[in-house]
């Protein structure tokens, strides 16, 4: 979503400060500025600055739950590497509208087979910049989401700095979406 819209929370919500990463609780009342919604989270101007709300608080914007942003795989056994790249491509950095696949963060994908026959899946990606704050809650996210794959016994997401990232790392999907050509 592109488009803003003020809403005002309905109830208390708890909130990610963007970009340090602190958690807090916006209250209710508080009148928001709804300025993204990727991935299944939504990114707010409320107080001055940046916060992302979480889909389990998307009542408290007043709106109703989408269904959840991951797409299911229906495999038995191991996932695929294309369910895994497919999820990760459900993952946002709340402050920029391109997944982190196509921004150029994930620098490493590996399936191993586990002994009950599933799999366990580790990333190791980056951020935009070292002193961001969200590395922990974008790293999280994607771990969830993979999480939730069938399949998927074990998933471990990496935050790594070699090397840096810089915008050349940026798919051309994720280049015609920042109008970067």
């Amino acid at each position: 979503m592109h488009n803003v819209s003020t809403v005002e929370l309905t109830r208390d919500c708890e909130a990610v400060q963007i970009p340090v990463g602190n958690t807090v609780t916006l209250p209710a009342g508080t009148s928001v500025d709804i300025t993204q919604t990727l991935g299944g989270t939504y990114t707010v101007h409320a107080m001055g600055g940046l916060f992302r709300i979480a889909s389990k608080d998307v009542d408290a914007l007043g709106l109703e739950t989408v269904a959840d942003s991951a797409p299911k795989s229906k495999v038995e056994g191991p996932v695929s590497e294309q369910a895994v790249w497919e999820v990760l491509k459900t993952c946002y950095d709340p402050e920029i509208p391109v997944n982190i696949v196509d921004l150029g963060l994930v620098y490493d994908l590996a399936i191993e087979p586990t002994p009950a026959g599933h799999s366990r899946v580790s990333v190791k990606m980056t951020l935009t910049a070292p002193g961001c704050g969200m590395g922990g809650v974008i790293a999280r996210d994607a771990q969830e989401k993979l999480l939730m794959l069938d399949g998927v016994e074990s998933a471990e997401v990496d935050i790594v700095w070699d090397p840096p990232w810089h915008q050349s790392m940026i798919s051309a999907e994720g280049r015609r979406i920042l109008g970067l050509e």
